[in-house]
């Protein structure tokens, strides 16, 4: 390796399930690319056993010190997490939240991509070229963990309170970096994800903050749109769509929705950023732990590498990210898929071929 090549500090969590088999996958896709980039950089791998194992034996997700040991790294590289006998509440809230909200990774980044040799439900996906992000403010709306439970010694009379939390902080901040990813879009424009008819106070601070800022963005087209509307805009007429910005739970429910119709939320990655770049930002495919397919050796890698590209992109090492994508690209063409997109592919076989596809990039697309 050149002595000049940078070496990347890459702390993975595989978490829960097959969070374990696609990261594995991942990281060997990735040292892929890398060595395919002319040893130009590497990566090193840290791995950290946290997860829902670790908390049956601690009682914890991760240890106290968690977020000071991985505040060090270039990113962090994550699998999945939830195990059956774990509420779900405390997996999520013990790891991935409290990393995100920890590390103040405010903007995440949901791509929906379609790839050539995978079936989508939507009938549109055969004969229009359909190509859109999701971006979802991942900070505070309605996963500001705001409220409590009372009253449990009544009898069928406990009360919970969940509050929403928008700021106009929050909001501007979202905002204006989906303007700025749609200036580098072929479409430059931005829908706004909206439920201020029945919202009426963080909502309606939502579309004033939008209109306010689209002020500065007369270059980029916009539109605000009611969220129940967009879900059926989805389906109906995907083709309309660049840059969607949304709220933390309405982005979430969307960005499942258009990896289903992309064909799998197998394949369907995402970027937990910190833009300012004072914590380091994380790496995670959508999909869950899949317990009901966990150790068998068929989860989808795809999602998990395709989150890699995003890394790469995030590490200024675009031409590698591109290359990862038509790596899988290519892959997914030649047929090479696995049983939650129609195939009969094991993990490992899907792992092989985009590694060899790398090896040869002149028959990657």
């Amino acid at each position: 390796m050149p002595s000049t090549a940078r070496t990347y500090r890459i702390a993975t969590i595989p978490g829960d399930g097959v969070g374990r088999e696609v990261v594995d996958a991942g990281r060997a896709v990735l040292d892929a690319a890398a060595r395919s980039a002319g040893g130009d950089f590497a990566f090193e791998w840290t791995e950290f056993p946290w997860g829902s194992s670790y908390f049956g034996e601690t009682g914890r997700m991760m240890p106290e010190d968690g977020l000071e040991t991985l505040e060090g790294f270039d990113a962090i590289y994550f699998g999945a997490v939830g195990w059956p006998g774990v509420p779900d509440h405390v997996s999520l809230w013990g790891l991935r939240l409290a990393i995100c909200q920890g590390f103040d990774q405010w903007a995440n980044v949901r791509p929906v991509v379609f790839h050539p040799g995978v079936t989508s439900p939507l009938r549109k996906a055969d004969s229009a070229e359909l190509d859109w992000v999701v971006v979802r403010e991942n900070s505070e709306g309605e996963y500001a963990g705001l409220g409590g439970r009372n009253f449990s010694a009544r009898e069928g009379g406990e009360v919970a309170v969940q509050s929403s939390l928008f700021t106009e902080t929050g909001c501007e901040r979202i905002m204006r970096f989906s303007f700025e990813l749609a200036r580098t879009r072929d479409r430059k424009k931005v829908a706004s994800v909206t439920k201020s008819n029945a919202q009426q106070y963080g909502m309606v601070l939502w579309d004033d903050v939008f209109r306010r800022v689209a002020a500065d963005y007369p270059d980029v087209e916009t539109e605000s749109v009611l969220v129940d509307a967009m879900a059926a805009r989805f389906v109906l007429d995907p083709e309309s769509l660049s840059v969607v910005v949304a709220s933390n739970l309405n982005a979430d429910i969307l960005s499942d929705l258009g990896s289903a119709l992309a064909g799998s939320l197998g394949i369907a990655a995402s970027a937990n950023l910190n833009p300012e770049r004072r914590y380091p930002s994380m790496f995670e495919p959508v999909h869950g732990s899949a317990p009901d397919i966990a150790g068998r050796g068929v989860a989808n890698p795809i999602g998990a590498v395709a989150s890699g590209a995003l890394m790469l992109d995030h590490l200024g090492r675009p031409e590698a990210a591109d290359a990862v994508r038509a790596a899988i690209d290519a892959t997914t063409a030649a047929g090479t898929l696995t049983k939650d997109l129609g195939g009969s592919a094991t993990t490992e076989d899907v792992t092989s071929a985009l590694v060899a596809a790398l090896r040869e990039p002149a028959v990657a697309r």
